[in-house]
């Protein structure tokens, strides 16, 4: 690789945007000289510790003072002669354009959109942004057609669309997934997954709700919930719900864990239930995990299963209309096992990661 690359992602949390961040950072580091960014308080940084991967940390600061943050940035990109600061975080974008003023190196910005865009950017602010982006990559066709729709001719860089990738999982062993099926107590059931951070728009309690419907028809379901809660307020009365349903030994809640890809093979199926989901990579791990998937008909979903071929699609946010489609998958095991090996097959083949970085190496040195 020619150009030397920054991976840029300040953000203090810890999801699929982080984590595309680290493995983008780690696949261009193997094929040349690439360093990464991240917040010194952030989640990322245990990613980064004690690894050989080159890094530097910075304290995200508020908005009076976040020049001095740019100040940083620019230092980093003079001292490691960077060409391009990739930027994946949309709040980044005014400290990393900044930088690029600021520094003699006057390094190209890309920017990776991961998520939707919905109304004009034609201010002076969106104008001073954009003008300084040399491209842009959409992580799905709709996203850069949005991009396309509501940013104006004048300001708006090229567009690419660039598909997040997931990497191969590690299959665990049929005695291993009956022994912590029994560990969390799922045992025989019919289990329904969902993979995120636990929050109404992510749709755990669509989940619920029709997990509640499979057990009204005598379907012996549980629900099994990884990830993190963004507040607890709302984990408490999800939980209190959940008891005062009777459905408290029918939902497992894991809490945050790094073995997300092991969980989804404990499962039978895996939803995605997001009100609008940019992309979906947690459908993607599970297609390659071999494990059937159901997917809110809305957003990303929409690029990546194909509606009764690889995994079904759910009217978004209709419990009724998803404790159908569970329905069906239990009572039919070969449709259900005939659309987990046409979705892995899809996601070897388009969304495998190694695939999309070799794709994101080539616009970058373009």
């Amino acid at each position: 690789m020619g150009k030397k690359i920054c991976e840029l992602c300040l953000s203090p949390d810890l999801g699929g945007l982080e984590l595309y961040m680290m493995r983008a950072s780690r696949y261009l580091n193997e094929q040349g000289e690439c360093i990464s960014v991240i917040n010194e308080n952030g989640k990322l940084k245990s990613y980064y510790e004690n690894t050989a991967y080159r890094y530097y940390t910075l304290r995200r600061r508020n908005v009076f003072l976040a020049w001095i943050t740019a100040r940083d940035l620019a230092c980093i990109i003079d001292n490691e002669a960077i060409d391009v600061v990739h930027v994946h975080w949309t709040k980044d974008l005014p400290t990393a354009i900044i930088a690029k003023l600021l520094s003699k190196r006057n390094p190209k910005i890309v920017q990776s959109r991961h998520m939707t865009m919905t109304r004009f950017k034609d201010d002076l602010y969106h104008r001073f942004l954009y003008r300084n982006l040399a491209l842009m990559l959409a992580v799905t066709h709709q996203v850069k057609s949005q991009i396309e729709k509501f940013l104006p001719t004048s300001i708006c860089p090229k567009v690419e669309t660039l598909y997040i990738g997931a990497e191969q999982p590690i299959i665990i062993s049929e005695d291993e997934k009956k022994s912590r099926r029994q560990e969390l107590g799922l045992a025989d059931s019919f289990t329904v997954g969902i993979v995120g951070r636990i929050e109404p728009q992510k749709g755990q309690w669509v989940v619920i709700d029709a997990i509640e419907k499979l057990i009204r028809q005598g379907i012996n379901a549980k629900a099994l919930i990884v990830g993190h809660a963004m507040s607890d307020e709302y984990l408490a009365a999800l939980q209190k719900d959940i008891v005062m349903r009777g459905l408290k030994d029918r939902v497992v809640f894991t809490g945050f864990t790094r073995e997300a890809q092991v969980m989804m093979q404990l499962c039978d199926v895996m939803v995605l239930a997001t009100e609008n989901e940019t992309f979906g990579l947690v459908l993607i791990e599970a297609m390659m995990c071999g494990i059937c998937v159901v997917g809110s008909d809305s957003g990303g979903p929409l690029e990546i299963i194909d509606d009764g071929v690889n995994g079904l699609l759910f009217k978004t946010f209709d419990a009724v209309d998803l404790a159908d489609r569970l329905a069906l998958l239990y009572k039919d095991s070969e449709i259900r096992m005939n659309y987990a090996l046409k979705g892995k097959e899809k996601a070897l083949h388009v969304f495998e990661s190694r695939k999309q970085f070799k794709q994101l190496q080539i616009l970058l040195e373009k």
